[in-house]
């Protein structure tokens, strides 16, 4: 048996998730999906993705040097991030990836620095902050003028005309990103909108961008997982085909993350204790913010089972984890089958910034990743 607490990734889900992005996608004309590959990097996702055809958004040279491990075309890989050291400028420019995706002028001439000394012609796109908000946690928001992230809209023209002077630079296009675990359309809306007016500013300026990227930030059903567990991509991708105004031949890019693998992972833990301490009583499982700090961290709520325990047999819990921190949470005031000692309880929705992030703070060990085929072999 698997010793918990593990993760456990349903790959049919998965499958089912990619397909109804391909086809969402295919209703948009030279468009492209990549993933972005922070969200998670089990290497049998990744393979599953890998086999889906999707490109690769990575945000380190670390990332860089495991998608293409696993299988990714480099030619298929946006380059993000708004600090990239020399070193992962280099592993990027080594393997010839497709785009970098640039934050600053110091950023773009270290770039052409980088890639002079190696003769080659780096593509960038200018990722610009579009101060457009979203309605989602305040740490995810990525998008205003106030957020570390991207150009200034008004700083814009001077940079694409700083790519023209610079011989080892070649401008590629646009890219955006306002924030994530986005669920109201209209945050997109806006965003094409904003998008629309820069584009008449260049077209105003004889410049034609060849990509306009615009990111991710789809979010997920975290209060119904189950009967929500493919994202509406139907919609997501209906709002830039019908609000975005492309120019002919021009490629248009996405990168969702948290949509393609959030609902296929779910974190498996076992019961040390049940606790009454007053009014409360505590569910104390072997699973602790180490393993999923989305609850510490952004107050995040996941939906949680009793597995051993399906019954009608209700009590309420707050289920806790054995970190000596009192913000190890998983949720106060759940509603839970009677639970006991050795029960297995599953923490839904946990696919995407779960075993990504885990850490070993109090020397702990890291928890495992495996698929459902894994668990079905082991258990035969």
């Amino acid at each position: 048996m698997v010793a918990t607490p593990y993760y456990i990734y349903d790959t049919k889900l998965l499958k089912d998730t990619l397909d109804a992005i391909n086809k969402a996608a295919s209703t948009i004309e030279n468009s492209h999906v990549h993933y972005a590959v922070k969200a998670c990097t089990n290497p049998k996702v990744l393979d599953i993705i890998c086999e889906a055809g999707l490109g690769i958004d990575c945000v380190s040279g670390g990332e860089i040097e495991t998608v293409i491990n696993a299988g990714f075309n480099p030619n298929s890989i946006m380059f993000a991030g708004v600090g990239k050291a020399d070193w992962e400028i280099q592993t990027a420019l080594d393997n010839n990836i497709f785009c970098f995706v640039v934050e600053s002028i110091p950023e773009l001439e270290v770039i052409n620095e980088i890639a002079g000394k190696n003769n080659k012609i780096a593509q960038v796109c200018l990722r610009i902050n579009p101060n457009v908000g979203a309605h989602t946690h305040a740490n995810i928001v990525t998008g205003l003028s106030e957020n570390k992230f991207g150009i200034n809209m008004d700083d814009m023209m001077d940079v694409i005309k700083k790519c023209s002077d610079l011989a080892n630079i070649k401008f590629m296009g646009l890219h955006f990103h306002i924030g994530s675990q986005i669920l109201d359309m209209k945050d997109f809306e806006a965003l094409c909108r904003r998008i629309n007016e820069l584009q008449d500013k260049l077209e105003a300026a004889n410049i034609r961008a060849e990509i306009i990227d615009v990111g991710g930030g789809l979010g997920i059903d975290y209060d119904n997982p189950e009967e929500n567990p493919i994202p509406d991509f139907d919609s997501y991708f209906s709002v830039f085909r019908n609000t975005l105004k492309l120019r002919p031949k021009q490629q248009l890019h996405f990168e969702l993350g948290r949509s393609v693998v959030g609902q296929c992972g779910r974190l498996i833990t076992k019961v040390l204790y049940v606790k009454k301490s007053g009014p409360k009583q505590f569910a104390i499982v072997d699973a602790g913010f180490t393993d999923l700090i989305r609850p510490a961290l952004y107050n995040a709520r996941h939906k949680i089972i009793n597995l051993s325990n399906t019954g009608d047999d209700l009590e309420t819990y707050d289920v806790v984890g054995p970190i000596c921190e009192s913000s190890d949470v998983f949720d106060k005031d759940v509603r839970l089958s009677k639970t006991k000692r050795g029960d297995v309880l599953a923490i839904l929705s946990a696919g995407a910034y779960g075993e990504i992030m885990a850490s070993q703070y109090n020397c702990r060990k890291l928890p495992q990743g495996y698929t459902t085929e894994d668990i079905m072999t082991d258990n035969k």
